[in-house]
């Protein structure tokens, strides 16, 4: 959210925000996943066999 500090620690290679334990949690729980930008055709199709970018962002 706006206003929310991040703290960048390069050399750790982390990237965290400073929140409390029970705002994190609340924040959490009142999150959904936004809706798929794509629902069918090949774009629907690699949305859902790819994996995340940490990953690699492959298929299969």
């Amino acid at each position: 959210r706006d206003g929310d500090t991040i703290v960048f620690d390069v050399p750790a290679r982390r990237l965290d925000v400073e929140l409390s334990d029970k705002e994190l949690k609340a924040r959490l729980k009142k999150w959904t996943p936004p809706a798929p930008r794509y629902t069918s055709g090949v774009m629907a199709k690699y949305a859902r066999l790819v994996s995340s970018a940490s990953e690699g962002a492959v298929t299969g």
